[in-house]
């Protein structure tokens, strides 16, 4: 059974990859710019979410096929009986 949105195409995913390794642009001179190490902090923060969450995701995409082929298993014997 092959995994996807059934409502069709799902959006580009943020990998935890890109999130990790992503550059900002530098601030010129003489302007205020945000503190690296606590942006870098918190990519990684945010990387280590994803990853959790695309864990998830995977888990329960692999439960539901299980499930709709054993409701689907129930349903065919279930008919079975049914049938004189």
């Amino acid at each position: 059974m092959s995994r996807g949105n059934v409502y069709g195409r799902r959006p580009e995913r943020l990998f935890p990859r890109e999130v990790r390794d992503w550059q900002f642009s530098v601030v010129g001179f003489g302007r205020r710019g945000l503190d690296e190490q606590e942006v870098r902090q918190f990519l990684h923060r945010v990387a280590r979410e994803l990853t959790i969450l695309y864990q998830d995701l995977a888990r329960l995409d692999d439960e539901n096929i299980r499930l709709k082929r054993a409701l689907r298993d129930w349903q065919a014997a279930h008919a079975q009986r049914r049938t004189p």
